[in-house]
């Protein structure tokens, strides 16, 4: 049966988008709140002054020559400056193209030459990197292997020092940015700072000229590249109205208003902290609280504490860190209402455990970069169904569960997951291919998840395709194991991963961080506990791996694909001890 959540959404595909949205909330008050920085650099920029600095980025990228429907762009972390960039950019039909601050060279050039961005904004310099310096390094070795880039512009921005003491400009006379030497290379370089541009205040002219250049409905938004935890990242677009739409709905889901604000400690460079939680905001017409660099307790002190936060949508890693630093003395969020933990799948017992630590509706969600949410729970959801499954179609959209062989399945079977969404991306940039093969004959997006409707309309996600372990024809499953294994008093954290076996083909491998490292969970140990929760022998895991950390991609997401290889390698270890 295909479900759907009743009713009609105000708000459909053809809303313009977001950024007209400012001049409103400026003509309605110019001296609110729009931007909140917390963290070593506190600060925070009015809605007249986030107007003022987004048009001075507007003039400057005109200079420089965008045009509309060309890609823009940005490695920088959750400082004020990237909202202004990011207005800055959206407001003049150009396309953001956000670069995730963790990002390596390597995946910088990459989102550079699939771009063709001729203009990247970067920091001087952030955690101990200087970002800009390191695209003079990226441009030379792309020319050097006969593969130049788009790249004309590299326009600097931000502090002065790493640890971030002063804003560039605001306390740090005499500074400037030195260029690095770009023999060749047509790098144009501009240290430019919003308070202190030539355009800081825009004539009318400027204005004028930002005014015509306004995005419509159908224009490209967004050019945001895919995690990627398995093979390369592929560059999935949106279009204005699309985004608008997805923000529309989660405020009609969740029964958002202006009494709320939205904390932002995901990536602005992810679709979380971007549509969920700036695009989101500017719907609302409500501060967004920013934080460049994470760390449980400043959220708990200032996010929550000083400044008020009640909203905040983010992965696994954020919420487990909060309720960490609550259970060890640091203060509740007390003004926290709704956290929607999506990004990664969230064991259910530390769902359930936040909802009582934290005094909030922690909330099931899933959501890909391509599609927006599609389905999430609500706060008047019955409790375990709020926090124990990935929650209810949002409006407009549906959902189904299906064979093998594409025949839909009812209610409590599992199978693969497949959406039909007016939250749709367009594509993936310059892969048609690709783009069709995540979609079916009837044009249904194929999630590449495995998951259960159950007769309430719910969504339970057991697994990824690709994450199936296939022990002797018979798929073990995973993420039920997982959530047992997680609730066991030794276990921090746990993923389960397939290991090549001879005779059945894959067994199920446990990949375990321990609680307390001097008492780690035994492998009998593992063994009992699920045998005393009547967990069948044949789903147990046939091996126990110690590890000290996950591996997470920058989003949050563990990488089961590095874990799959590494009981491989460890079985054919022994393979080749045994034989020799």
């Amino acid at each position: 049966m295909t479900h759907a959540r009743p009713g009609q959404s105000d708000v459909g595909p053809s809303d313009a988008g977001l950024t007209a949205r400012v001049d409103e909330l400026v003509e309605a008050d110019a001296t609110a709140a729009a931007v909140i920085e917390v963290g070593d650099r506190p600060a925070t920029l009015s809605r007249g002054e986030l107007r003022r600095r987004a048009d001075a980025v507007s003039a400057l990228l005109l200079r420089l020559g965008v045009r509309p429907g060309e890609a823009v762009a940005f490695q920088l972390p959750n400082w004020a400056e990237c909202v202004e960039v990011t207005l800055g950019v959206l407001q003049i039909g150009a396309v953001v193209a956000p670069v995730m601050p963790v990002f390596g060279e390597r995946e910088v050039a990459m989102v550079l030459a699939r771009s063709r961005a001729r203009v990247l904004i970067a920091p001087r310099s952030f955690r101990g990197r200087r970002h800009a310096a390191e695209v003079a390094g990226v441009a030379a070795e792309a020319a050097r292997q006969e593969r130049p880039l788009a790249l004309e512009h590299v326009v600097v921005m931000g502090d002065v020092d790493p640890a971030g003491a002063a804003r560039a400009g605001s306390s740090g006379e005499g500074v400037t940015f030195v260029p690095p030497a770009t023999p060749g290379l047509p790098l144009a370089w501009h240290d430019f700072d919003t308070d202190a541009a030539p355009d800081a205040t825009p004539d009318a002219a400027s204005r004028e000229a930002i005014e015509r250049r306004r995005p419509g409905a159908d224009d490209i938004a967004q050019l945001l590249f895919t995690s990627g935890t398995t093979g390369e990242p592929k560059g999935v677009q949106h279009r204005h109205g699309t985004l608008a739409l997805a923000t529309a709905l989660e405020v009609e889901h969740l029964g958002l208003g202006g009494d709320d604000r939205v904390f932002i400690p995901s990536p602005l460079a992810h679709q979380t902290g971007f549509l969920y939680g700036l695009l989101l905001s500017w719907r609302l017409g409500v501060a967004a609280v920013v934080q460049p660099v994470w760390d449980a307790r400043v959220a708990l002190e200032q996010a929550f504490g000083r400044k008020g936060a009640t909203f905040v949508q983010a992965a696994t890693p954020f919420l487990m860190d909060v309720v960490a630093a609550v259970e060890e003395g640091a203060p509740p969020p007390s003004s926290l209402r709704i956290f929607v933990a999506t990004g990664a799948a969230v064991p259910r017992q530390l769902a359930e455990r936040a909802t009582g630590v934290l005094g909030a509706a922690v909330l099931g969600a899933f959501g890909t970069t391509e599609t927006c949410l599609g389905t999430l729970s609500a706060p008047t959801d019955p409790p375990g169904s709020a926090w124990g499954t990935d929650g209810r179609p949002l409006t407009g959209i549906r959902v189904r569960i299906v064979d093998d062989e594409g025949v839909e399945l009812p209610a409590g079977r599992e199978g693969d997951y497949e959406l039909s969404s007016p939250t749709m991306f367009l594509g993936y940039l310059d892969r048609p291919d690709l783009t069709a093969e995540v979609f079916t004959a009837d044009g249904w997006y194929r999630t590449g998840d495995r998951a259960v409707l159950d007769a309430d309309g719910f969504l339970h996600i057991t697994g990824r395709v690709k994450d199936v372990i296939n022990r002797g024809g018979e798929k073990v499953p995973v993420v039920e194991i997982e959530n047992l294994l997680f609730a066991h008093s030794a276990v921090k954290d746990v993923a389960v991963v397939a290991m090549p076996d001879p005779r059945l083909g894959e067994r199920a491998c446990a990949f375990v961080v321990a609680s307390d490292p001097a008492h780690p969970l035994g492998f009998a140990e593992m063994q009992g506990y699920l045998g005393e929760r009547g967990v069948s022998k044949y789903y147990w895991p046939e091996r126990l791996e110690a590890i000290g950390e996950l591996p997470r991609n920058a989003v949050g997401k563990i990488q089961k694909n590095l874990l799959r290889e590494r009981a491989a390698a460890l079985v054919e270890r022994e393979r080749q001890k045994e034989s020799a």
